[in-house]
């Protein structure tokens, strides 16, 4: 089966029908999504707007970019002991 990608807007927009009172039935047939699916999206985007999900976007981005760089960091700082448990 084909992954549709649903913006972050339209997530949220979703879930504000539900909390509108609209049943979770009839928006997963309008986005053509399972219902474990809009479960799962309630969990990790339930009571955020649009402005909180891209800051969310951008926070992960930036922890991804600083667990390569603590990776790199160690991997030259085990390298350099080695050399000098080796020279001693």
């Amino acid at each position: 089966m084909k992954r549709k990608n649903h913006t972050e807007s339209q997530i949220i927009a979703a879930l504000k029908k539900q909390e509108a009172g609209i049943s979770v039935k009839d928006i997963v047939r309008e986005l053509g999504v399972s219902e474990a699916t809009f479960y799962n999206w309630k969990a990790k985007y339930g009571g955020m707007e649009a402005s909180d999900v891209k800051r969310l976007k951008d926070i992960e981005a930036e922890y991804a970019e600083l667990k390569k760089m603590y990776a790199e960091l160690s991997i030259e700082n085990r390298a350099m002991k080695n050399l000098i448990e080796k020279k001693l």
